[in-house]
């Protein structure tokens, strides 16, 4: 990686974050979008250059790219947009950013440079919006000078970015890869999921988690394959797939309930070179109105799915409504109701009396995903280690009957105990269970990783780092059904039923007994130093005593 461009980057990040402090924008609600919204248009601007000097030599060799385009007649222009690729932003000649550098003098400067945004917006709204559950569309840009309080200091706003935006050059960047976009992209967002609190998926999944789910899940060659993420948040599960894969042998699909998540999601899938993914992502609620079940979208279903789901969350709102279209079988219902509505074959948890925000959500989620899997689909799953065992040999525990499931299928492949703490923003114990509905071998590995890893200070939260080598221990563990002695362990289905179903890897290690062969006279000998010491200790503890009571009678004695 190169670590100059990688610097370069960041100080562009800072310094916007910077311009929003001193326009009073710092820490505010709306300043991600204009990071993000800023940040998504000079990458646009600058990739567009980028692609336009491969197309021949002439551009190439330019010395003054832009100046050469502008004096483009229009149908040469229109031509040399045609040749661009699908994943290129279109740009007219007035949305280039050296036009909004020269014109920092006109009057209503502000106006001009959202104007320019959205007019970039409107003329690829058919390839970089995202959608919403009820259909509409979200573009790309929506301006930002409007978030300025004050109407007299937005034009020098806008100003202030614009110059950062153009003595700033990403033409170095489009060479690197996924691990170059995904630090980066970590790093832009930083200050924006600190609120998830495990509300869907809007904190940032550790880069570990997602290469380990990532590299267990497809450990072969693959091509033209449906991912999903029904709790995306900001995609870095399906960011670290996709590299797995391939970006230009996989196609991505997600949705989200938070709008900001799918803000972020799609500057994720424009840095790694997945803007023909951008159609498929959705905001809205993945449990009432699931976009691609109800769409058939794909139509027999994902070949691999990841997710992060929420844990606990209160749905007590529409809880009713999922479980009562969840029993209701309507006469004439057409497949996708069916599938709709068979969804939650274990059920869905009641409301509690108090403490609603603990509902398990993510027993939802985990159903929604083994029905949205195709027959040969594959899942990586993470969950609260509490699901491992919870509910265990109770006919009406909605986390057994989910675990039966994926036992008497045959489905279960694999299951991970991941270290404490292994999120910086919350405390709880996870695991990920890794499904696989084209498993024959009638076993799965189960491995404990609790006890790896090196804790380290994020912010002030207590963060459990894992090594390149430890991450590699897991995978291998995994993917070569290795058996090491109370890290990993490979068990027949049979031996899970009769062990309850429980998926913990813990309880299935031999506990090892070590024995000596002695003599009967080295026996002796050892027993009788153990009276003799015992002996002594005994009699230290009667003297401490008898000096302890004359100190305490001597401490109350009265003349």
């Amino acid at each position: 990686m190169n670590f100059t461009v990688r610097d370069k980057t960041k100080q562009l990040v800072d310094d916007l974050k910077a311009i929003c402090a001193n326009h009073g924008l710092g820490n505010d609600g709306n300043e991600y979008k204009i990071i993000t919204e800023v940040f998504l248009y000079k990458f646009m601007n600058d990739k567009f250059f980028f692609e336009v000097r491969t197309l021949n030599a002439k551009y190439q060799s330019a010395t003054n790219l832009e100046e050469l385009l502008k004096a483009l007649p229009d149908d040469e222009y229109d031509l040399l947009l045609l040749e661009l690729p699908a994943s290129v932003a279109q740009l007219n000649r007035e949305h280039y950013i050296s036009n909004l550098f020269n014109s920092q003098n006109v009057p209503e400067f502000a106006k001009l440079f959202d104007d320019t945004m959205r007019s970039v917006a409107s003329l690829n709204a058919d390839i970089f919006s995202v959608g919403t559950s009820g259909g509409e569309k979200v573009r790309l840009f929506s301006g930002i000078s409007q978030y300025v309080v004050e109407e007299a200091k937005r034009d020098g706003f806008c100003r202030a970015i614009v110059n950062k935006l153009f003595h700033c050059n990403f033409g170095e960047i489009f060479h690197e890869k996924y691990d170059f976009f995904a630090t980066i992209f970590e790093y832009l967002i930083k200050d924006y999921n600190k609120d998830g609190g495990g509300k869907y998926a809007e904190y940032y999944t550790p880069h570990a988690v997602a290469r380990i789910m990532s590299e267990i899940l497809v450990s072969d060659e693959v091509s033209n394959v449906k991912c999903y993420d029904p709790s995306a948040g900001t995609g870095s599960l399906l960011m670290s797939l996709a590299h797995q894969i391939g970006e230009d042998r996989c196609t991505i699909y997600s949705q989200d309930i938070s709008q900001k998540s799918s803000t972020l999601l799609r500057m994720n899938l424009i840095l790694n070179n997945l803007a023909h993914s951008l159609l498929n992502v959705v905001q809205g609620n993945t449990m009432t109105e699931p976009f691609h079940i109800i769409k058939r979208e794909p139509k027999d279903g994902f070949d691999y799915i990841v997710s992060n789901p929420p844990f606990k969350l209160d749905f007590s709102d529409w809880r009713d409504r999922v479980d009562a279209s969840h029993q209701t079988v309507q006469e004439g219902e057409t497949e996708e109701t069916k599938k709709l509505n068979a969804r939650f074959f274990a059920g869905v948890p009641n409301i509690p009396n108090k403490d609603k925000d603990k509902m398990a959500i993510y027993l939802l989620f985990i159903q929604h995903i083994i029905s949205s899997l195709n027959s040969k689909g594959k899942a990586a799953v993470v969950v609260p280690t509490g699901f491992l065992t919870e509910g265990k040999g109770r006919a009406t525990s909605i986390a057994n009957k989910i675990r039966m499931r994926l036992v008497d299928k045959g489905w279960l492949r694999a299951v991970v105990s991941m270290p404490s703490n292994i999120f910086a923003t919350t405390g709880t114990n996870v695991s990920i269970i890794f499904i696989d509905k084209t498993n024959k071998s009638g076993k799965c590995v189960l491995v404990d990783a609790s006890n790896l890893g090196t804790k380290i200070k994020d912010g002030k939260n207590q963060k459990m780092l894992l090594s390149i080598e430890e991450e590699q221990r897991i995978i291998d563990a995994v993917n070569g059904q290795a058996v090491v002695d109370d890290f990993s362990v490979v068990k027949s289905f049979a031996d899970i039923k009769e062990a309850g179903y429980t998926f913990n890897p813990g309880a299935y290690f031999d506990v090892s007994i070590e024995y000596v062969n002695i003599s009967a006279e080295e026996f002796s000998r050892r027993i009788n130093e153990s009276k003799t010491r015992l002996n002594e200790l005994f009699n230290e503890g009667r003297k401490l005593e008898k000096d302890i009571l004359g100190g305490l009678d001597g401490l109350f004695y009265v003349d």
